[in-house]
């Protein structure tokens, strides 16, 4: 099984050209199309921040006429960054979140890029990766806001809690984890009396795939996303790869505890599944 269609998300940010980069490292590895999403901005009622400063007085009309000039010269950067890579880009007017959701269903792996507050880059899209992971019924690649990551998948950390989630991102893992050089199946628990979670089952499981994994169970006392995070920086591992626990709260849907403050705090991709 190999990844097929590759869903990339198209900005005006800094970090566009990083998450194009890493896509596309991707699609020649697994022999992919590359499908660059680039959403107007229009529906989203977005002001360019970079437009502001040249005096523009009408928001609507210029906002309007300088978004679509500016979605065309993304679009052309991106189709240079692929050269002779298949790909295509595709511009939607729709709201980002439900044209990557949309686009994203056929699609085998959807990038997008960890939030940054403190960019100045016109007014973020708050919550998208969030939404994104919960509803695209898709694997998703966050891509962090700092670094440069060209390759991913060699030294893959599998974040294993026993969940249907984390079960659903290693299956989704499987055509990046065939390439890999290190792979380490780790449980992070904070009682010993803590379930097993079945963990040679699913070393078997990775086995029969012919991914080989090194297993390691963790008891610890401090935050599970901080004891995950902390191991990624002691392995030097490129990719984590875990499961998006969703539920409700207020009515406003949103990723569990650990799950937000892994990426958060992320500094290597993220392959997440819901």
């Amino acid at each position: 099984m190999n990844i097929k269609t590759i869903l990339v998300h198209l900005d005006h940010a800094d970090r566009c050209s990083a998450r194009i980069d890493l896509a596309h490292g991707i699609a020649r590895t697994q022999g992919a199309h590359l499908i660059g999403l680039l959403p107007s901005g229009l529906l989203e009622g977005t002001v360019p921040a970079d437009a502001i400063a040249t005096g523009m007085t009408d928001y609507i009309a210029e906002s309007a006429r300088y978004l679509r000039q500016r979605a065309q010269a993304i679009g052309e950067d991106f189709r240079a960054r692929l050269g002779a890579t298949s790909h295509e880009v595709r511009e939607t007017d729709g709201t980002t979140i439900d044209s990557l959701v949309s686009q994203g269903r056929s699609s085998d792996l959807v990038v997008v890029g960890q939030e940054d507050h403190a960019s100045d880059s016109d007014v973020p899209v708050r919550g998208l990766v969030a939404q994104v992971v919960l509803d695209v019924g898709r694997p998703v690649l966050v891509v962090p806001y700092a670094g440069n990551f060209k390759e991913v998948g060699q030294d893959v950390l599998l974040a294993w809690d026993g969940s249907r989630a984390a079960a659903v991102a290693m299956r989704e893992a499987l055509p990046l984890l065939a390439h890999s050089r290190r792979v380490t199946l780790a449980s992070f628990r904070r009682t010993p009396q803590e379930e097993a979670l079945l963990i040679p089952e699913m070393t078997r499981w990775l086995q029969r795939h012919g991914v080989q994994a090194k297993v390691e169970q963790h008891v610890t006392e401090i935050d599970i996303s901080d004891a995950l995070l902390s191991r990624v920086s002691d392995l030097g591992a490129d990719l984590v790869v875990m499961g998006g626990y969703g539920h409700s709260r207020l009515r406003e849907r949103v990723l569990g505890g650990v799950t937000r403050e892994v990426l958060a705090h992320m500094t290597v991709p993220v392959l997440i599944a819901h």
